[in-house]
């Protein structure tokens, strides 16, 4: 099992983000020292009502503080982007990085973000197809013509190419089962959810599994999940500094519209002692530790990327988190 630490580049209005960002480059690089073997950022725009910085830079400018840790995008809202920016944004992160970049990508689900990109009601799936399957031409051919539903171009060439071919791991995230579906067609491997409970995510993963024996593809090697973690060094203290920084999160995924994304029977209009059970990771180190392993037994999951920080929760948290992690989790999960 490897360990991934995504960064919460989400902060309250009012919090000063430049003094945020410089914790972040202590945290990655604590997480490397400890044991995480990937960073990971996500992305939003317009994420009220917190601050949020954008992941390419962000990546960018974290990828020299721990030369050697895989960096990656998880995710990134490719339906709203130009794929030829994408295409040399990302090839530039791969070089920058020296080969160790993931792609994760996603559809998205927050109607102002599609309203404002332009991406009218029932194209986001056709978009996001359309973009990816022309960011992997751009990489893996010397010239592309395309004459698609959103894009036309004739005789592109994308001389900067990433360092991986023929092209960075594509990591696609999903909630329902059309997404996991197109997963396994389109990606290199499904990015388990991090808000389904674990009984919803073994029905999941046995439809990936069929998926890919469908279309005749071997099930990926690597298959990652991302989860909500909150560490502390007795239970009691974690359950109670937790609930209200996560209560205050999820509401507002569900003004977002979050809970729209998650497969049917999913929602998040629960008290905090059911909205935890088997979809956060709570608890002392040996309560972590059980929890991460009945993830590994119950899904298979080769790579769990750990989110550990929400808007407002105070620096000592999240440093108390890595530690503890890297002291009394992680080792039992190394070979």
């Amino acid at each position: 099992m490897q360990f991934g630490l995504c960064l919460s580049a989400q902060y309250l209005p009012g919090d000063d983000p430049a003094a945020r960002f410089r914790e972040h480059i202590v945290q990655a690089r604590d997480a490397q020292a400890g044991g995480f073997t990937s960073l990971w950022a996500s992305h939003h725009y317009l994420a009220s009502p917190f601050q949020m910085l954008q992941p390419l830079p962000v990546l960018a400018r974290l990828a020299g503080e721990v030369p050697g840790m895989t960096i990656g995008t998880a995710i990134l809202l490719i339906p709203l982007l130009n794929p030829i920016d994408i295409a040399e944004q990302v090839a530039t992160l791969d070089i920058i990085c020296e080969g160790r970049f993931v792609f994760g990508v996603g559809l998205g689900y927050r109607a102002v973000e599609n309203e404002v990109f332009g991406v009218q009601k029932g194209q986001r799936v056709s978009r996001f197809t359309e973009t990816l399957t022309l960011i992997k031409r751009l990489w893996t051919e010397e010239q592309v013509d395309v004459a698609g539903q959103h894009y036309t171009f004739q005789g592109l060439t994308l001389v900067t190419k990433p360092v991986q071919q023929p092209h960075p791991p594509i990591w696609i995230a999903a909630n329902n089962d059309a997404a996991i579906c197109r997963a396994a067609r389109m990606g290199d491997t499904w990015l388990i959810n991090p808000h389904a409970t674990l009984a919803t995510l073994r029905a999941q993963v046995d439809l990936f599994r069929e998926q890919c024996r469908a279309i005749g593809r071997p099930f990926p090697a690597e298959l990652p999940i991302m989860r909500e973690l909150f560490i502390a060094e007795d239970r009691e203290t974690a359950l109670r500094e937790a609930q209200p920084i996560l209560e205050q999160k999820y509401r507002a995924y569900s003004t977002w519209g979050q809970a729209k994304a998650l497969p049917p029977g999913e929602h998040f209009e629960l008290p905090f002692d059911e909205l935890l059970r088997d979809r956060f990771i709570i608890g002392d180190p040996e309560d972590c530790v059980r929890q991460i392993a009945d993830y590994q037994q119950q899904l298979g999951v080769t790579h769990m990327l750990l989110r550990l920080q929400w808007p407002g929760m105070p620096r000592a948290q999240v440093f108390r988190a890595i530690h503890l992690l890297s002291r009394e989790v992680l080792p039992h999960f190394r070979d």
